[in-house]
């Protein structure tokens, strides 16, 4: 029952259900820069296709910032491959991302956001036991700028 439900979430997600076709209410001057895919993603909510974006299996030190306002949100060392598609966070970093209820897949998810922007970044996902934090931050690939560490 739970590889149906979750077929059809994905199902729901390529052909575009599940997109936001109203832009969020925020700070616009944060989104001038990005291309008309990327504000689909980030502004509208949207959902880029699964093992299409550039750090789904992207294993480099460094951080993983905002692409709308290049705020860090994430740790290499917190990233690992969950086999979903997306790249995927066990942890955060502290601040840096806000979480919302969210009904648009006609299932209850947790959207989570950049905290300075409110630039849509994927869901998180508990109790997968993926890893020891039990943790999932799923994220599109397109709402993230990864930065290496100068120290390697």
């Amino acid at each position: 029952m739970k590889l149906l439900g979750s077929l059809i979430i994905y199902m729901l997600l390529m052909l575009g259900f599940c997109q936001n076709p109203k832009p969020t209410t925020q700070n616009t001057s944060h989104f001038n820069h990005l291309s008309e895919f990327e504000k689909s993603i980030i502004v509208n909510k949207g959902t880029e296709a699964p093992f299409s974006g550039e750090y789904d299996k992207h294993d480099e030190d460094g951080l993983y910032h905002c692409k709308a306002c290049m705020s860090p949100l994430f740790r290499s060392a917190d990233k690992f491959n969950s086999n979903c598609g997306w790249p995927s966070f066990d942890d955060e970093i502290d601040g840096a991302i806000k979480r919302k209820t969210d009904y648009s897949a006609g299932v209850v998810r947790t959207e989570i956001m950049c905290s300075n922007c409110s630039g849509h970044l994927g869901h998180v996902f508990e109790g997968e036991l993926l890893t020891d934090k039990n943790l999932r931050h799923c994220v599109n690939s397109i709402s993230l700028e990864f930065k290496p560490s100068i120290f390697n």
